[in-house]
């Protein structure tokens, strides 16, 4: 029986840049809880990304039921449609069961389009496009997107071929910039938001940096390669690019780690500025993230903040 039945259902979000500790922090909160997981890591959702996108192994599956990962292969990309209703799916699932739902990841994007009921037009993939799309080459389609919708191109960045892809196809099949078709209906939860960032990330990306690729990234990079060939644009994905180029013999391992340093940092800059800009969560303190969380978690069974 819900046992919460009589105010909105909670939803936990645990949020931060990537290698911030989240999935080691999250098994902990969920075994305290006795919670699931709902992925919001745009890699995990695709089959054979395990190594380079940090993904929960088998084992840490196993002790606790994760949703929203290998959702399809890396060649099929997910709209945030798509997403958004599979998600759903799952945050209900889990609702139903113990009146409480556990989000947890780093893709900004796909976290506000639950917690703030966040919209993007249906638009189907359009294949012939993304051929020519292709063809053109992500430098030329990002200029033709800050071209034909600035906001969108301010949003996206110049190495995600993925999202500008859909923003020129959204803008081409319906005549109208993504931007502008961009709505939100905030969903009936109560939200709590707790952040993790701490002071050693720096340390934290280039330790995992050098693990990726001592741990079989590419093993992993070789094997998506050979399934689904050099182009495909989820290997574009950071770490993944630079174990391809390690792989076609034109950087070496050194550089290889480098570079996946260099642009990990880049991104977990702009989730910082994305998450203190799009989001009100409460920061872990450094010392003791766990006993902080479950006081929060507790705090807000007990006494739900009304909204």
């Amino acid at each position: 029986m819900n046992s919460f039945a009589s105010t909105p259902p909670l939803v936990i979000v645990l949020l931060g840049p990537t290698a911030s500790g989240k999935t080691a922090l999250a098994l902990e909160i969920a075994k305290e809880f006795d919670l699931s997981v709902v992925n919001i890591d745009s890699r995990q959702l695709y089959i054979g990304m395990d190594i380079g996108t940090a993904k929960p192994t088998r084992d840490q599956q196993r002790k606790v039921l994760h949703y929203l990962l290998d959702l399809r292969f890396p060649d099929q990309p997910i709209t945030l449609q798509e997403f958004k209703r599979e998600a759903l799916k799952s945050i209900h699932t889990c609702i139903e069961k113990r009146g409480i739902c556990f989000l947890v990841g780093g893709s900004g994007l796909y976290l506000k389009a639950l917690t703030s009921g966040f919209s993007l037009p249906e638009v189907a993939p359009q294949s012939s496009l993304r051929g020519q799309f292709d063809h053109l080459g992500q430098e030329f389609c990002h200029s033709l997107l800050k071209v034909a919708d600035p906001l969108a191109a301010s949003k996206i960045a110049p190495s995600d071929s993925v999202r500008t892809k859909r923003a020129l196809e959204v803008l081409y099949a319906t005549g109208r910039p993504i931007s502008s078709q961009q709505i939100a209906c905030p969903p009936p939860w109560r939200i709590i938001e707790l952040g993790l960032d701490p002071k050693d990330l720096v340390d934290r990306i280039i330790t995992r940096s050098n693990q990726l690729f001592d741990n079989g990234l590419l093993d992993e990079t070789d094997l998506l390669r050979r399934r689904f060939g050099d182009n495909l644009p989820m290997l574009q994905t950071i770490g993944y690019k630079e174990a391809l180029l390690l792989l076609q013999g034109s950087i070496n391992k050194s550089d290889a780690i480098a570079n996946t340093v260099r642009r990990t940092k880049q991104y977990a800059k702009r989730q910082r500025t994305w998450f203190r800009n799009q989001h009100d969560p409460i920061w872990l303190k450094n010392d003791d993230p766990l006993s902080e969380a479950i006081s929060l978690i507790q705090t807000g069974l007990v006494c739900p903040k009304q909204t």
